[in-house]
């Protein structure tokens, strides 16, 4: 059964990586929650989407130039007065959940992964029994290779759709392969059946992002896809439930 991952808890159903969103997400019938992870400048790890808290809080700055005083005095936008949540308060909502870990990690507002930020991401959830629970993903092949040498964790190589038609599709499974990547993750927008049978007559397993509306889900179900992310987690999960009844599943 294709696998659904609420995107940053459900962005257009519950808010943007707020704590709220979490919650309503760790109460899904559904198998992951994507997140992403930045450091603060005093070691915090924070949960939250982009780099800087300008586009989605009431304040402005990189969070890795930021205390987590600091961050803690931001405000989320339909987060209903609460501040960007750490890894370690993120770990305590899910803790009790059956939804899993799907863990990106985002590089810095200069656009390079955070010098020694994996191992650090790698203890917290270890020391918070949630590593066992958790795939990791990236844009960057620099952090699949520091993944690949700190952790047996399952991980996936997320290509953008100028990669994917800069490189070529078989540039894209070569590189993956090349790496020792099983995953690729692909827009959905770019997903097709001759692109998912290539890549897994390869060995790679095949999943995408970015499907939140009807026909994208639909499209990713009909596809049969490991995995996709969507932003609209409660319509993901009617559409499978639709598309698994009409085939008597």
């Amino acid at each position: 059964m294709t696998r659904i991952a609420s995107h940053r808890g459900g962005t257009l159903d519950f808010g943007d990586s707020t704590p709220a969103a979490f919650r309503a997400t760790a109460a899904l019938a559904l198998e992951e929650v994507e997140f992403d992870l930045h450091p603060s400048a005093d070691g915090a790890i924070i949960v939250h989407h982009d780099a800087t808290l300008d586009r989605s809080t009431d304040r402005s700055g990189a969070i890795a130039g930021m205390s987590l005083a600091e961050i803690r005095g931001a405000r989320l936008d339909h987060g209903a007065g609460a501040p960007p949540p750490t890894l370690q308060e993120l770990c305590a909502i899910f803790r009790d959940s059956p939804v899993g870990f799907r863990c990106e990690f985002k590089p810095g507002a200069d656009g390079r992964p955070y010098p020694g930020f994996v191992p650090r991401v790698l203890e917290a959830l270890a020391r918070e029994g949630m590593l066992a629970r958790t795939v990791f993903s990236s844009f960057q092949i620099e952090t699949q290779d520091e993944l690949a040498r700190l952790s047996d964790r399952p991980r996936l190589w997320l290509v953008s759709p100028p990669v994917l038609r800069q490189l070529g599709e078989a540039a894209v499974i070569e590189t993956a392969l090349a790496h020792g990547i099983p995953e690729i993750g692909v827009m959905i927008d770019c997903a097709d059946a001759g692109l998912q049978a290539r890549a897994r007559a390869a060995g790679l397993e095949f999943g995408c992002y970015a499907a939140h509306d009807t026909a994208r889900i639909d499209r990713a179900l009909a596809l049969g896809v490991k995995v996709f992310t969507t932003d609209r987690p409660l319509l993901a999960i009617a559409r499978r439930e639709a598309f698994l009844q009409e085939r008597g599943a």
